[in-house]
């Protein structure tokens, strides 16, 4: 599937071709942190469909693991865009809510869910706005 991305200012820019079957939801603590929400939604993009337009600045996360992965994100407005290895990357896990198609892709799995924030896992109660 072809995807279209950007940043919330519109600086920083992409194309992809992802399989929506690789749309997933980290619950675990780091991203929890760096998005500012109770967790993160991403797809997987090779690099060879993947096109940037504009200069993200890069932060370097170190895992538990040691493994050390680039996150991209606009140096003016913020809005995280992707992760990906510091050298050499084979593919790009893209952040859904930059996508323009993002209504179309439907997360197919959920992971470090022993992390996951109690009331993040069912939503049933919550009251719902069309807009406020």
């Amino acid at each position: 599937m072809k995807v279209h991305g950007r940043c919330h200012c519109g600086k920083i820019a992409y194309e992809a071709t992802v399989d929506p079957d690789t749309v997933g939801l980290c619950h675990c603590t780091d991203c929890q942190t760096m998005t500012g929400s109770a967790f993160r939604a991403t797809v997987q993009a090779p690099a060879e469909g993947f096109v940037l337009t504009g200069e993200p600045k890069i932060y370097i996360k170190t895992a538990d693991s040691g493994t050390k992965r680039a996150h991209a994100f606009c140096p003016d407005c913020g809005t995280p865009m992707y992760a990906t290895s510091i050298s050499n990357p084979q593919r790009y896990s893209l952040r859904v809510g930059t996508i323009e198609e993002r209504a179309q892709l439907r997360p197919r799995r959920q992971i470090w869910c022993r992390s996951a924030l109690p009331w993040s896992i069912d939503l049933q109660g919550v009251v719902k706005l069309d807009r406020q």
